[in-house]
């Protein structure tokens, strides 16, 4: 439980200013410090990093805010409204929670949790102590994602949509790999730092980032983008009324950089939802050894595609088209992003104390980070790579997909049935309980909660 004095704040008038306290003050809070700095009536008035040279940077931009080491001393400050949360992944849960126990309404980046559970745990505490909490998967607020339900849901533009395919084919760089560890910053609190997480040796070559790929902080690029484009697929394909996937095969690898990092570089995975089946691929491997060109692939390279009865529509950040049967595009779509309406429409929803308003309010994001969770715990619950497991899924969009997976890693001298290369047994998920259930219940439910260090364990609400 937080040391943080005080559990209530006054609903902010219409015309009150709303002080922000910003917790991580990096690459992404210094974006959405710009991002928050043009809604009208806000103050940046708190900075918390664990980094203090990096504190030092975001206090050279605002002078005037008081800056915070420990993310506990900022939420304790009675003057601050709201916080805004841009922390490891591992982070975002524990902060939120502590947050509204102070009072504070939260907005807190992407992807919402670690695990299910905990991600349940930040829900139940907004629903207690009544606070605002809204998710950064920004794109919910560019206005162009309503003109895309209309036009695949209301106006049948394409026809019935049969299949959704989600892509993100991203080239990264091996994040190293060093046989001691990798020594700590002094200006780093690296206790604080670790929070919730492990207390285990690094051997990459940076602390900062990087920590996206080792399960103990991150998510792996699932986590990092996959949610973006899945909250996509929530929002336009299935308009929010599927929660999370009743079934789940996934498989990958972490090939080709022989570096620190755990999380899979090359992903596949299928959602049973029910109703419309959901694929989604993921490399951050080039099409080659030494290229700049990422793996081939069909449809946009970070974005969905929907196969319809009448055609396929695409959609990526800020924009869409429309295809027919024959390849002719019927129409377009543009958008803007969502950046500053994001942070605009959470700062209408903390004014009016009105949770509703939100465009991605925590329950909608913890559902929409849910199925990157799942995907991973698939991963990790995954054995040797198995073609008659593949063939269970009867669809050939996923055969082609794994197939194409195939193609990819044979360009890296590498193949499906290479030792690197996992894949799971089908799971069956409770969506009451949010356990697997069923014959390989026990080899996913295992990854579905982390243990927390001492101090840093996130409180059961629910």
């Amino acid at each position: 439980m937080t040391s943080a004095a005080g559990r209530s704040l006054r609903a902010a008038d219409a015309n009150d200013e709303i002080k922000l306290g910003f917790i991580g003050c990096g690459v992404r809070g210094g974006l959405l410090m710009k991002q928050f700095g043009e809604v009208p009536g806000v103050r940046i008035a708190g900075l918390c990093d664990v980094d203090s040279q990096r504190l030092g940077q975001a206090k050279e931009r605002f002078p005037l805010a008081k800056g915070f080491q420990d993310l506990r001393d900022l939420i304790g400050d009675p003057n601050i409204d709201a916080v805004v949360i841009t922390t490891c992944n591992h982070w975002h849960c524990l902060a939120a929670i502590w947050a509204m126990q102070a009072g504070k309404d939260v907005y807190v980046e992407k992807p919402l949790s670690h695990s299910q559970w905990e991600g349940r745990q930040v829900v139940a505490a907004a629903r207690k102590y009544d606070r605002i909490c809204q998710i950064g998967t920004q794109q919910r607020s560019d206005p162009m994602q309503a003109e895309i339900k209309k036009f695949l849901h209301e106006e049948k533009g394409l026809g019935e949509i049969q299949v959704a395919r989600v892509n993100h084919y991203f080239i990264r760089k091996s994040i190293g790999k060093s046989d001691a560890p990798l020594p700590i910053d002094k200006n780093l609190a690296y206790d604080t730092w670790l929070g919730p997480a492990q207390k285990q040796p690094i051997y990459r070559n940076q602390l900062h980032y990087d920590w996206h790929w080792d399960w103990n902080t991150g998510s792996g690029d699932m986590g990092n983008w996959g949610v973006h484009i899945l909250d996509d697929v929530r929002n336009n394909i299935f308009q929010d009324s599927v929660a999370l996937p009743h079934r789940i095969l996934a498989g990958g690898g972490r090939v080709g950089f022989n570096d620190a990092g755990d999380t899979p570089n090359v992903h596949f995975a299928y959602f049973d939802t029910g109703s419309i089946p959901v694929l989604i691929g993921l490399s951050n491997l080039a099409d080659q050894p030494g290229s700049k060109q990422r793996a081939t692939h069909h449809g946009p390279h970070s974005g969905y595609i929907a196969h319809c009865q009448g055609g396929r529509f695409e959609g990526q950040r800020g924009r869409a088209v429309a295809f027919d049967n024959d390849g002719r595009t019927i129409r377009e779509f543009t958008g803007n992003r969502g950046d500053v309406l994001h942070q605009q429409n959470f700062i209408d929803a903390v004014r009016n104390h009105d949770r509703s308003v939100l465009h991605a309010e925590v329950s909608v994001g913890n559902d929409s980070t849910g199925w990157c969770n799942l995907a991973n715990v698939a991963f990790r619950a995954g054995g040797a790579f198995s073609q008659d497991a593949v063939n269970e899924v009867a669809l050939d969009e996923w055969r082609n997909l794994v197939a194409a997976t195939g193609e990819h890693l044979r360009s890296h001298q590498l193949h499906l049935n290479d030792p690197a290369i996992r894949l799971s047994p089908m799971l069956e998920l409770d969506p009451e309980s949010e356990q697997f259930v069923g014959e390989h219940a026990e080899s996913g439910n295992q990854f579905l909660k982390r243990e927390y260090r001492s101090g840093f364990e996130i409180p059961e609400f629910a």
